[in-house]
C-alpha cells in the first residue's frame, strides 16, 4: 500500500498509509480539518536482480559461444584471447608500371 502526503486548510502536512482504492480523504491528526491529497513524486524504482538488462535476455546460442570464447581466452598464456592479426598489404612502390612493354611498339 502506498504512502499518500496530504495538506489540511490550516496548512499541516502529514502523510497516510491507505490503499489505491480508498477515497483520496483524510482528516487532520492536529486540528481534524477534512485534508486534501497533494500531488507528490513518489518513489524511485530500484531494479535489483535478474531480468533488467540486456544480456540477461540472451539466446542459449549466444550464452554457449560466449562461455566457450571466454573458456578459450583464459586458457591462453597471456589470459587474452588469439585475436586474428591483420593481413599486411604493401603499397605498390613508386615508379613501377604494370605496362612491361617498349615505347612505341
Amino acid at each position: 500500500m502506498p504512502t499518500y502526503e496530504y495538506r489540511c486548510p490550516e496548512g499541516h502536512e502529514f502523510e497516510v498509509f491507505q490503499k489505491m482504492s480508498d477515497d483520496p480523504r483524510a482528516t487532520c491528526p492536529e486540528c481534524g480539518a477534512q485534508a486534501e491529497r497533494m500531488l507528490s513524486a513518489g518513489a524511485g524504482f530500484l531494479f535489483k536482480g535478474e531480468g533488467f538488462y540486456i544480456t540477461d535476455y540472451r539466446s542459449e546460442s549466444y550464452k554457449k559461444a560466449a562461455k566457450a570464447e571466454k573458456e578459450k581466452a583464459s586458457s591462453s598464456p597471456d589470459g587474452k584471447a588469439d585475436a586474428p592479426k591483420p593481413e599486411k598489404k604493401e603499397p605498390p612502390s613508386k615508379g613501377t608500371s604494370s605496362n612491361t612493354g617498349t615505347k612505341g611498339d
